[in-house]
């Protein structure tokens, strides 16, 4: 973790130029599905979560709060924790064979720095790959790939948005549920979560409570590597292996994701799209990653307290009253914690404050139909049928399994027992199918 810390340093200056300069998000349609991908990831039908999860929404303004139960894990064939997944496993192998590759643009791979931060030395100043390392792009410039989601439309409106969680026990007192309850403590606020798969595995049960919480739950690839230095197949495998970490112990299979350090172009769009998912980048960065903490930088927490101070004075005089916005923060240790709890309430004077999907009409961020989440144009869902099954995907089952385990593709096999802050060895199990139901006619400009 510490490595990708330190990489996230030669990137903030770049990301903190792009977060003024992006684009528009598209308007909220007022749908079921908002501006999500299309396709269900057949794949992942087969992953039979953990018990214990909730099965929709929550219904009534009493959530869970306090020690986290246990969970006992006997799950076997993971990768690695945060480290890069390997290419060749079966169920890899089944989800990159399904894609349509003529759907996805033959951007270039991006070489990587040292540091594993792309280098963008010699890239054409046209921007042909929609590239937002590069120069802030948005909008995607080949057809077919959906456009991200970058901020709220509604000025007043604070997208909140926390990456890099669930924070395990290495955080200490700050490790999960500390941000969990502090966020039901004050008027029961909901958040969007991007979680990182290694972290899920490590932490199953402040994921479970996250979403019996009620927060929205996004992908933030398995081992947090800046995404257009990965090859297609390596993305795809980033991609699967979080999905199945976030199916396995919560039983949803989200439609959101959000690539690290915003390195996202075309190519890797267009991929994560055929996987399900659309592209949430933001419009405001916190930049508290960089603060001296527990495997943090240098940044003054002062000047992070200073952005907080200019967006609540904006708002207040009245200059910040174009649209919304989408906010990057982390639960990435003590003083992003920390920080977070320091100034939402503050926000909360000044500010709706709303997770991202509720300010686009998203109600359903998961492909299990269950779950309905309020939004602007139906703040009181009516729950899913309640007899639907949360570990059910909203996809046909039959199809054809691709070997028996993810043992011999992936890792050695052995049981372990999550302790009450929710962690756990990476010694996992689970099977999956590898059959994937496309329909590349569904996609959308």
């Amino acid at each position: 973790m510490k490595s990708y810390i330190l990489s996230l340093t030669l990137l903030a200056s770049t990301a903190l130029a792009q977060s003024s300069s992006s684009a528009a998000a598209p308007q909220p349609s007022g749908t079921s599905s908002g501006t999500l991908a299309q396709s269900s990831p057949a794949w992942l039908s087969d992953v039979k979560p953990l018990p214990g999860n909730v099965q929709s929404y929550p219904t009534t303004t009493q959530v869970p709060t306090g020690p986290l139960s246990a969970v006992n894990l006997t799950l076997s064939g993971y990768p690695p924790g945060w480290a890069s997944p390997p290419t060749d496993s079966p169920q890899v192998q089944a989800v990159y064979k399904a894609i349509n590759w003529s759907l996805v643009p033959n951007s270039a791979v991006r070489t990587a720095n040292k540091d594993g931060t792309p280098n963008m030395s010699g890239y054409d100043a046209s921007d042909p790959d929609c590239w937002w390392s590069a120069s802030g792009c948005t909008t995607p410039k080949h057809q077919g790939v959906e456009a991200d989601i970058v901020n709220c439309p509604t000025a007043g409106d604070w997208g909140l948005t926390y990456d890099d969680g669930p924070l395990t026990s290495d955080g200490g007192t700050w490790a999960e549920p500390n941000l969990y309850d502090f966020l039901a403590q004050h008027n029961n606020q909901k958040a969007a979560l991007f979680y990182i798969g290694s972290n899920v595995i490590a932490a199953p049960a402040a994921a479970q409570r996250a979403l019996a919480d009620g927060h929205t739950i996004c992908v933030h690839t398995w081992s947090h590597p800046a995404m257009t230095t990965q090859s297609n197949v390596q993305v795809v495998a980033e991609l699967y292996w979080a999905l199945h970490a976030i199916k396995e112990v919560t039983g949803i299979t989200p439609k959101c994701w959000r690539p690290p350090y915003g390195d996202v172009d075309d190519r890797v769009r267009a991929i994560a799209n055929q996987m399900g998912m659309t592209t949430v980048i933001w419009d405001e960065d916190t930049n508290d990653w960089n603060m001296p903490g527990d495997g943090g930088g240098n940044l003054p927490p002062a000047t992070v307290d200073g952005y907080f101070e200019g967006w609540i004075e904006a708002r207040k005089n009245g200059t910040d009253n174009q649209h919304g916005h989408i906010i990057l923060e982390h639960e990435l240790n003590n003083a992003t914690v920390s920080m977070a709890e320091k100034w939402l309430p503050q926000i909360q004077q000044t500010f709706r404050v709303v997770p991202y999907n509720q300010c686009m009409n998203i109600s359903q961020p998961y492909w299990e139909t269950n779950f309905v989440y309020p939004t602007d144009a139906n703040p009181t869902p009516v729950a899913a049928n309640a007899s639907s099954s949360a570990h059910t995907s909203a996809v046909a089952t039959s199809t054809p399994a691709v070997g028996s385990g993810a043992a011999s593709a992936a890792g050695a096999s052995s049981s372990s027992s999550t302790t009450s802050n929710g962690v756990s060895s990476f010694s996992l199990s689970s099977s999956v199918t590898a059959a994937f139901v496309m329909m590349a006619a569904a996609y959308f400009m």
